[in-house]
């Protein structure tokens, strides 16, 4: 197995600097949350009753994070489309949100043609590509970034420019306490997590070690759900394993019952738990006896909790922290963390002729 702490390995195995883009991760949530902020949308856009938001991958789960960020904040809520046509239910008191790193992502360009033929509000984000040329020729607002990087390497800018967005529209109360609060957060565990950080003081690469021929699969509640979602694609994208996720208290009624078989995959599979004080009492109760049942099924598992004093700081925290642990666990298994290769060729595929 890889030495974590050999610093050549990093610049063997990770030419293109997913490393960096990691180390990034606050930065980028401090440029998307200004860039969203000073954003010129027409002031009809904060007259809406639900916001769709349509992606694919990396450009998705902002939308599934901010969902779940204001989801007791606000009336208005944030529904995630993952598909080539748009939700029916999309009309003038909808604001449709566009968001694609590359701005070529078919599904995205599909469903956003068709609601180009609603009286919905629409925003485009985007680095450029066709996305912002059909939204340019139809006169719907884009907002432009640059950053280069896998497009799940610039998580930061999404979120932190959804945040921005729905402040400006007033969509969302000001979070600047809470943002800066994450940001220190975030700051402060950066500095643990690093490269630079032995394994013996690393948790994401202790972490990383006891996952190395692990099927993985991730558990949160509530917001948390999708901060585990988040775990899972890093891991199937980042480490080229195996990765699966579940939510709480759902799994509590189905995914518990499959713990007894196969029997032989009980050592194969390590369940992480993401946990945070803002959880409701009874869901963290399902967390302890959850892993009594694991541990009764001969399971392994790990709990992890969220740091920091706000929603916000605990759900960044944990997500900081998931993608070192899958960057290292890439490290671990020998693999260039930022070519997802299979994705290209079905992409490919995908554009020969029928």
């Amino acid at each position: 197995m890889n030495n974590l702490d050999d610093l050549r390995l990093y610049a063997k195995l990770d030419p293109d600097g997913m490393l960096k883009a990691i180390r990034d991760f606050p930065r980028q949530l401090e440029a998307g949350l200004k860039l969203g902020m000073q954003s010129r949308l027409p002031q009809r856009y904060s007259q809406v009753n639900k916001i769709v938001v349509l992606g694919m991958g990396g450009s998705a789960i902002g939308g599934d994070l901010i969902g779940g960020l204001i989801s007791k904040e606000t009336a208005c809520p944030v529904i995630v489309s993952r598909d080539y046509d748009l939700p029916g239910y999309v009309d003038e008191q909808t604001l449709v949100i566009a968001s694609s790193y590359s701005g070529n992502t078919e599904e995205t360009i599909s469903a956003f043609t068709g609601a180009l033929k609603t009286n919905a509000k629409k925003l485009v984000i985007t680095t450029g590509g066709k996305l912002a040329t059909i939204a340019s020729k139809n006169h719907v607002p884009v907002i432009l970034f640059d950053y280069k990087a896998q497009p799940r390497a610039v998580l930061g800018y999404n979120l932190g420019l959804l945040i921005g967005v729905f402040q400006k529209l007033g969509i969302l109360e000001n979070q600047s306490g809470a943002f800066g609060v994450a940001i220190k957060t975030l700051d402060d565990l950066s500095a643990t997590l690093d490269a630079t950080m032995p394994v013996t003081n690393n948790p994401a690469k202790q972490l990383a070690q006891k996952l190395v021929g692990k099927i993985v699969v991730t558990y949160g509640a509530q917001l948390f759900a999708e901060v585990a979602h988040r775990w899972k694609t890093q891991v199937n994208e980042n480490s080229k394993a195996w990765g699966f996720y579940e939510a709480f208290s759902e799994l509590n009624h189905n995914a518990v019952v499959g713990y007894e078989f196969p029997k032989e995959l009980a050592d194969k599979v390590c369940v992480v738990m993401l946990r945070a004080p803002s959880i409701h009492p009874r869901n963290l109760k399902r967390y302890e006896l959850t892993g009594q049942m694991l541990e009764g099924a001969g399971v392994g598992y790990e709990v992890i909790d969220g740091q920091g004093d706000s929603i916000l700081a605990q759900a960044m925290s944990l997500i900081l922290l998931g993608d070192w642990v899958t960057y290292y666990l890439a490290i671990l298994y020998g693999a260039d963390p930022s070519p997802v290769k299979v994705i290209s060729t079905l992409k490919d595929q995908l554009a020969k002729p029928a």
